[in-house]
């Protein structure tokens, strides 16, 4: 899946008002999220086995172009001018079919993208709305969003909402990687990065 915005900002933005030092920030891992919340794990299994089925439909399409092209080679020989243009612009037209097929299948804004709307965008949104609710109820100036394109070369795990957004849901929080004597994260585990330079000002207050 890939990645979706959960990068909040309350107030204005994170250079408007008070300085960068002053504000408050956390972050959550928004994949770790959605691995524990099982209408997701639901939504996921439905679109692969949509994409199987579809994909397997069009191996079988192509199939049928393969053999057609095998067949044509090696009677063409034997086929009047007429015939091998029929037969050609047969082969033509089950390429042109296959391809559409997989368009609207597979293609932008095709069957399995509307499908990743309906099914995994009501839950990105429930996230997304209760970060929302957690930033405003706990002053938070910004929520990171390590899964996402955001480098974090390290993260402190006193600032990952990342359960709090699961409990906020009704869902149970599952388990993170462990860390080292270092504190920066093991393969697998929750987010590393640091808070922005300029001091302690961001504390996990409530």
């Amino acid at each position: 899946m890939k990645k979706f915005i959960l990068a909040f900002t309350f107030a204005t933005t994170l250079f408007i008002g008070s300085p960068l030092f002053a504000q408050k920030y956390a972050y959550i891992d928004s994949q770790y999220i959605l691995d524990n919340i099982s209408e997701y794990k639901a939504a996921q299994q439905q679109l692969d086995q949509l994409s199987v089925a579809w994909q397997k439909d069009i191996e079988a399409k192509y199939g049928v172009i393969d053999k057609l092209y095998k067949d044509y080679q090696a009677e063409q020989i034997l086929l009047t001018e007429e015939m091998r243009r029929k037969r050609e612009q047969e082969i033509t037209n089950k390429e042109k079919e296959v391809k559409e097929f997989q368009k609207q299948k597979f293609g932008y804004e095709g069957e399995l993208f509307k499908k990743k709307q309906e099914l995994i965008k009501p839950i990105q949104d429930k996230i997304y709305n209760a970060v929302k609710k957690i930033a405003t109820d706990q002053g938070y100036a910004v929520i990171f969003d390590k899964s996402g394109d955001l480098v974090m070369l390290y993260t402190n795990p006193k600032y990952d909402k990342s359960d709090d957004i699961l409990a906020a849901m009704g869902y149970k929080a599952g388990t993170k990687g462990q860390t080292d004597g270092g504190g920066a994260t093991k393969p697998g585990g929750s987010g590393d990065t640091p808070p922005p330079a300029g001091g302690g000002g961001s504390d996990d207050r409530k």
